[in-house]
């Protein structure tokens, strides 16, 4: 079962307010060139989030959920330091589409 990290935060917010296109997009070309599978998502209003254990992020939030989503920790991590006011965490799961 894979182990899923998110960096979380209101939709507008990191839609609107933050550079998100231009990160992801220079991630994708930095995966390009590594010839490595893309293994992030970004996910509006995240199933995962209705989870008992995400009740406390989701009362956080302005507005829709919107969570970037990725195998990789270390890249959710860097988008913590990038972007700031986001909320970082994990969960396990067969796949994103979990429903508790």
């Amino acid at each position: 079962m894979p182990n899923y990290y998110f960096a979380v935060a209101s939709q507008s917010f990191l839609l609107q307010e933050e550079p998100i296109e231009e990160i992801l997009r220079e991630r994708t070309n930095y995966y390009q060139n590594i010839n490595k599978d893309i293994d992030f998502w970004v996910i509006i209003n995240p199933k995962f989030l209705k989870a008992p254990e995400f009740t406390s992020i989701k009362r956080q939030l302005i507005d829709t959920p919107t969570a970037i989503v990725s195998l990789d920790k270390q890249f959710i991590q860097w988008l913590k330091l990038r972007i700031g006011f986001v909320t970082i965490g994990n969960f396990l799961a067969e796949s994103l589409e979990i429903d508790p």
